[in-house]
């Protein structure tokens, strides 16, 4: 289904779907909620196809689709790209197949990083798609050109697997950041971009090491702030924001495992949503 097909024009009612490949969902989830508590929200949490990092273009722009498809058939008024790697190849692709609807992507914090940053270093944990694609480039080399700032990035291989599984700060998950994050601070890096919407879960260790291993305050970017103001001012500007008193409602999917998801909620989010566990054809 194409947004044209939706009624219009859409309600300020209508949900807003959020989706990832996992639980990096939830890491943005609770900045909206922070700041838009009285709009619906449908989160899809695609971990059945988790990790999207080292999938192609292609299949990741597939599931980008299909996840779409899937969330317009609930007459959504908005949809926010909820991970890094699935912005960085396909939001374009979104954008052409739904040019009405409102979409927000997450961008991997690079300029904040830029602003924060007082050595002149910036380090980036993100995905190795991410680090690869076009996208990312591109705005390195801008921000680089226009800053000065020099960007040391690190792709996290295997960290988006551990994070699914639950495992925060498990001696495996530690080890492996310290490997992805020490080499930053000992380049210089004084500030830390998380560009994986998954990473956020994990902050506490990574501050835990900067502290250890920098001699100076490093500071860390969680960029699903900043996509909460992002929507609410594209809301805003359509006159489809949700005013009422009365808390929005919150329903979510996963092609992955249900009680992993309702566990990922009640530890991450100390919350209890209604889950729902698709098929992982689900919206092939």
């Amino acid at each position: 289904m194409s947004f044209s097909a939706y009624p219009d024009p859409v309600a300020a009612d209508a949900p807003i779907g959020i989706f990832d490949s996992g639980v990096g969902a939830l890491s943005v989830l609770r900045h909206i909620q922070a700041r838009l508590p009285s709009e619906h929200l449908l989160c899809f949490a695609d971990s059945g196809h988790a990790p999207y990092g080292g999938k192609s273009d292609a299949a990741i722009i597939e599931r980008t689709l299909a996840i779409a498809a899937f969330l317009s058939t609930r007459n959504i008024k908005a949809i926010v790209v909820a991970c890094n790697t699935a912005t960085a190849a396909a939001i374009e692709a979104l954008r052409q197949h739904y040019p009405k609807l409102i979409i927000v992507g997450v961008e991997p914090g690079l300029k904040p990083a830029a602003v924060f940053s007082k050595s002149g270093k910036a380090g980036v944990l993100a995905t190795a798609s991410t680090l690869a694609s076009s996208r990312f480039i591109a705005l390195r080399d801008q921000i680089s050109t226009s800053t000065g700032i020099s960007f040391l990035t690190q792709a996290c291989v295997g960290l988006v697997e551990q994070i699914e599984k639950g495992e925060l700060d498990t001696p495996e998950t530690v080890a492996m950041l310290e490997r992805y994050v020490t080499p930053l601070l000992q380049g210089g890096a004084d500030t830390l971009a998380l560009g994986c919407t998954h990473y956020p879960f994990v902050q506490p260790t990574i501050e835990a090491i900067a502290q250890r291993e920098s001699a100076v305050p490093v500071t860390i970017i969680d960029t699903g702030e900043a996509v909460s103001r992002q929507l609410e001012r594209l809301l805003q500007q359509r006159g489809l924001q949700r005013f009422e008193t009365t808390p929005g409602s919150l329903q979510a999917f996963t092609t992955g495992s249900r009680d992993a998801l309702v566990s990922a909620f009640a530890h991450l989010l100390n919350q209890h949503p209604t889950v729902t566990e698709m098929p992982a054809k689900t919206a092939a």
